[in-house]
């Protein structure tokens, strides 16, 4: 369905004294199983050469974790989550979300692979396993802690190359009236908006509640109800139940089914929009980096998240275009992005050099940044965002 080239492993960040090293990169073609209609690509890159020490902090953003806090408030109403309950979430992270669980006597424990990442949450005082999820750690800890009632697989199910065991694991931590809740980046945007930069080598899959629901059914679970929720560019969050417990799905499931029918996400011809959308935004983007270099304008970016190294190595976007990038996260600064090789700075840089432009790479997260990054209009600065289409935030309401 596309072809973004050859990229490397969008997290690896380099240091200095690898720059004149080789860099190795993998083919990063997005296809779709004519079958069960699952996008996916190929499973390259294994899930212990990413996450065995992660660059990505969840608490970096302010947004995600009022995020993760309103989702632990509204779980623990749905279902009366108490102090007799056990709450499990699958890539844990930090702690950014089962925080709020320690903090409301919810007993709870994340399963994080990546040791510096899980460290942390410990430091927070979050229960963590440093393991990646199978079917025998489900059931050591199915063994030491019992069954859970909720288990939370956030921005975790399309990383698994191994997906039909990586889904028995998660119904064998589940008690046989749990619930299972995944959130996972609609594949609808993903298609319709051009979305194209979610797509890199940790990503194996891309849902629609249609794949979804086929990938979930091969262990026994059912989904019951889902919500679109804004986060990533638009996700959709699947409640998820063992079949014996299930019940007929709510009308949201049935009324996204349909969008997603009427959108031909149901049929392989509805994918094919995706590659002309992808196309115009790299054209787009292109012309107007050239442009302001041909101004002789001082361009940098803010951030540096995983799907801005999709968006730069597709686009072929280096320091010629784009000076440097910042990001909030100290583990970054002194790097240097994957593949294009731009150096990442501590974002006071930013208001020392006030740079005519501002290119925004994590633009998911346009609401956020418009607040932090407001000031920037002071010196004239502009503040750009790439996606869903090309368009200069208004920094002066």
């Amino acid at each position: 369905m596309l072809d973004l080239g050859a990229t490397p492993p969008c997290e690896k960040f380099l240091e200095a004294g690898e720059l004149d090293l080789p860099e190795p990169t993998y083919p990063l073609h997005l296809r779709l199983c004519e079958d069960c209609l699952l996008l996916q690509i190929p499973a390259l890159i294994t899930p212990e050469e990413t996450f065995t020490e992660y660059a990505y902090f969840s608490s970096y953003s302010d947004s995600w974790v009022r995020h993760a806090k309103d989702f632990v408030d509204q779980a623990t109403a749905r279902l009366g989550l108490d102090s007799e309950s056990f709450v499990v979430e699958v890539a844990s992270n930090d702690g950014y979300l089962l925080q709020h669980a320690v903090a409301a006597g919810i007993p709870c424990l994340g399963i994080e692979p990546s040791v510096n990442v899980g460290a942390a949450a410990r430091d927070k005082g979050v229960p963590t396993e440093t393991a990646f999820l199978d079917e025998e750690l489900a059931a050591r800890v199915t063994a030491e802690h019992g069954k859970a009632d909720l288990v939370v697989a956030n921005n975790v199910y399309a990383h698994i190359p191994d997906l039909l065991g990586f889904t028995r694991s998660l119904r064998a931590l589940l008690a046989d009236d749990g619930w299972l809740s995944i959130e996972v980046h609609h594949a609808q945007n993903l298609v319709e908006l051009g979305q194209f930069d979610t797509i890199y080598h940790e990503h194996f899959q891309y849902y629609t509640v249609l794949s979804a629901g086929r990938a979930l059914a091969t262990a026994g679970l059912k989904i019951v109800d889902v919500e679109l929720v804004s986060t990533h560019g638009g996700s959709i969050r699947v409640w998820a139940r063992p079949d014996g417990c299930a019940g007929e799905p709510s009308a949201r499931v049935q009324e996204i089914l349909a969008a997603e029918e009427s959108a031909g996400l149901h049929s392989v011809d509805g994918y094919r929009e995706l590659k002309p959308r992808t196309e115009k935004v790299r054209q787009d983007l292109l012309r107007f980096l050239l442009d302001a270099a041909a101004a002789g304008k001082r361009v940098v970016g803010y951030g540096a998240p995983g799907k801005g190294n999709t968006l730069l190595n597709y686009c072929g976007i280096r320091t010629d275009l784009l000076e440097y990038t910042v990001d909030r996260n100290p583990y970054k600064h002194g790097r240097f992005t994957p593949g294009t090789r731009i150096p990442i700075l501590d974002p006071e840089q930013i208001d020392k050099d006030r740079p005519d432009v501002v290119v925004v790479l994590p633009w998911n997260l346009e609401t956020e940044l418009n607040a932090q990054l407001r000031h920037i209009a002071e010196w004239g600065g502009e503040l750009v965002y790439p996606l869903p289409q090309l368009h200069s935030a208004d920094l002066k309401g």
